[in-house]
């Protein structure tokens, strides 16, 4: 397991290198700087009140959105990134935004002694679940980050997406619903997917398919509750050749495509402490 998260791990310094200093305009990171968001729609709408709440992003990445939930009201925010390239690239960010939004360099399944403290929202968006082998450990993570009360928004590639050969010319089954733990999709790409021209140093990664089944009970399991399950004909990146522009920012299937669910999204939040107290029975003492 070590080698595939090595492995992703080099890859994404890379990735953090390039986005960093990204000139497709993917990022939007002058509008970030400038106080802006540079979130989509779909989480945007979907998020709930974020005014004044302690919000902690997981695998933040650059941390261009984490300064943007900030700028969007947020109380106070930390993202937290396994790559180091990434984390020294988001505290740049912050630094040029004026924002107080900490980072920290850590594994997300570490990230509960890492940061050492709880919040009111776990934000997780994007190309995120798909990296780790275990959702049951990534949940329990999730619930010990959050106070009694807090809840989780987590937005992700479909996996019913994932299944189907993104390289194809039309939609086509490939993988398995479900990649077990040691067998991960393997891949070698040199680009990045903003579209940057530039080449990876470190090509190859490694990805895991996981059934929503899994990700929705591996939440009940670890002390949540559901508050909602969407499913979405559209994804934030264009996962196909021949996906096409769906509103602002997304990419969904030609109008002459059977539609399948490119995205979902899942709001949780984490049952309070006593909800479920056993009241013990009195018993006579005569």
């Amino acid at each position: 397991m070590e080698t595939f998260l090595n492995a992703n791990l080099l890859n994404w310094d890379d990735r953090a290198e390039l986005h960093a200093t990204d000139k497709t305009g993917s990022y939007r990171i002058d509008s970030v700087l400038a106080g802006g968001s540079n979130l989509y729609e779909l989480e945007s709408s979907e998020v709930g009140d974020i005014v004044g709440k302690d919000i902690v992003h997981l695998q933040c990445h650059i941390g261009l959105d984490t300064i943007s939930l900030r700028n969007l009201g947020a109380g106070s925010v930390t993202g937290l990134d396994f790559s180091p390239r990434a984390i020294v690239a988001a505290r740049d960010f912050a630094a040029k935004a004026g924002s107080d939004v900490r980072f920290v360099e850590s594994p997300v399944f570490e990230a509960v002694e890492a940061l050492d403290r709880t919040y009111d929202i776990v934000y997780v968006t994007w190309g995120s679940v798909n990296w780790l082998d275990d959702v049951f450990r990534w949940a329990r993570v999730v619930a010990d980050l959050l106070r009694p009360g807090g809840r989780l928004y987590l937005a992700e590639g479909h996996p019913l997406m994932f299944q189907c050969n993104r390289k194809g010319k039309a939609l086509e089954l490939k993988h398995d619903w479900r990649t077990p733990a040691g067998r991960p999709l393997a891949w070698k790409e040199d680009l990045t997917y903003t579209g940057d021209e530039r080449v990876l140093e470190h090509p190859r990664y490694y990805e895991w398919i996981h059934p929503i089944s899994d990700v929705v009970n591996a939440l009940i399991a670890a002390g949540l509750s559901l508050d909602f399950l969407n499913e979405h004909d559209k994804v934030s990146w264009q996962h196909f050749s021949f996906a096409v522009r769906a509103g602002k920012d997304m990419y969904g299937l030609p109008e002459d495509a059977p539609k399948i669910p490119m995205a979902y999204s899942i709001g949780a939040t984490k049952r309070g402490v006593g909800t479920y107290r056993i009241v013990p029975k009195k018993v006579d003492s005569h």
